[in-house]
């Protein structure tokens, strides 16, 4: 039962962060205005797929947690990764600073793979957690570097 509790506060708390950030920085006229790649998704897209990611990184979070302290420099990075998560969109969106946003998505990205290289041989089910967080970032990066190629 305690470990079901670590679950649910770390995944609701990473959401909870995740969605107040999402709804402080809301794209707007400004990042409408901005010139986009054509494999930019559709605004809607964004939301379920993090609120799922946010899932994931919660989830991963809470094994490292529960495993400590065999694993608790992958800990300290998850929680430094997070940080650099939820740094993005107050850069990109409401400071309007994509350069600066893309400087710290890419930090993100690293971070996510060293993460995944760290805890493989430790805890491989939380590395895998953070596969398709590793995939959307890349993703987010290309995107990211395209915004400000294009602007």
């Amino acid at each position: 039962m305690k470990n079901i509790l670590i679950h649910a506060v770390f995944i609701v708390g990473v959401v909870i962060a995740g969605f107040i950030v999402g709804i402080v920085n809301v794209p707007g006229e400004w990042y409408q205005s901005l010139a986009k790649p054509p494999f930019n998704p559709p605004n809607w897209v964004f939301a379920p797929a993090w609120s799922l990611l946010y899932v994931l990184i919660g989830w991963a979070g809470a094994r490292l947690f529960i495993a400590r302290p065999q694993t608790s420099g992958a800990l300290t990075l998850w929680s430094a990764l997070l940080v650099l998560n939820l740094a993005w969109s107050p850069l990109f969106f409401g400071m309007e600073m994509p350069a600066a946003a893309l400087v710290v998505v890419v930090a993100l990205l690293a971070g996510i793979l060293l993460f995944i290289a760290r805890t493989w041989g430790k805890d491989r089910p939380a590395a895998l957690l953070f596969a398709p967080y590793a995939a959307w970032v890349a993703f987010a990066t290309l995107l990211n570097a395209s915004i400000v190629y294009l602007n």
